[in-house]
């Protein structure tokens, strides 16, 4: 802890605590769900270990947090769909890697949008985010999409404040020790990082040109043109 305090400085120690502080409360709490499900934050199990810190912390409200945690994921998830919508299927290549946007984009088209939403259980390494964005360029059912999606994130956060809940102490014990807030501020420095970097990959990306071909959709066009002239 000392180690870590040295490195930063006393004046970012100082922000650095005073914006965690403000991250334990409700509205933290809420800006933290609705990040999780945005384009550019990134702490993957960061939703999930703030959930289980503030109903260990506060049991007597811990069944406050999955509502409020609930409704910014869907806030956050509602605008990177929204997003999806703008861009369209022909930019995705700009927003989402080669790896993983072809299996997205089977599973969206194969399944039903409460089939699609029941991800919103999946821990990461799922994609989630880039999920949301493809079913809303691909124009899934919204109402069904976001009234599933919703119950499931009410479903896991719920499940998790109610076992901090119940291993409150232990917990607790665990999240109060030097170490572990070590380990915080080292994430807190990862986030960050990952988080600047997303955001201006994203805007390099947005303001380039369009996606470029792939090779198998110009070897298809090229055989397409051929046989147009062969006629």
């Amino acid at each position: 802890m000392a180690l870590a305090l040295l490195l930063l400085g006393r004046p970012s120690v100082r922000w650095f605590f005073t914006t965690f502080g403000f991250l334990l409360s409700w509205w933290g709490a809420f800006l933290v769900a609705a990040l999780d499900s945005s384009l550019v934050f990134v702490l993957p199990f960061g939703v999930d270990a703030l959930i289980i810190y503030l109903a260990a912390r506060n049991r007597d409200t811990y069944w406050i947090y999955p509502l409020v945690m609930t409704a910014g994921s869907a806030v956050g998830a509602a605008v990177t769909f929204w997003a999806g919508v703008k861009i369209g299927d022909r930019e995705l290549p700009k927003f989402v890697s080669e790896r993983h946007l072809d299996r997205l984009r089977q599973r969206v088209r194969n399944a039903g949008a409460g089939t699609l939403a029941l991800s919103a259980l999946l821990p990461p390494p799922f994609p989630l985010t880039p999920f949301v964005l493809v079913c809303g360029a691909l124009e899934v059912n919204r109402r069904l999409f976001f009234s599933v999606f919703a119950a499931m994130r009410l479903i896991r956060f719920s499940v998790e404040a109610w076992l901090a809940h119940w291993q409150g102490v232990r917990i607790l014990k665990v999240l109060q020790s030097d170490l572990f807030k070590t380990v915080v501020i080292g994430l807190a420095v990862v986030a960050v990082a990952g988080t600047v970097g997303s955001a201006v990959v994203l805007w390099r990306q947005t303001r380039g040109g369009p996606p470029r071909p792939r090779p198998d959709a110009d070897e298809k066009n090229s055989g397409n043109a051929h046989r147009r002239r062969a006629v």
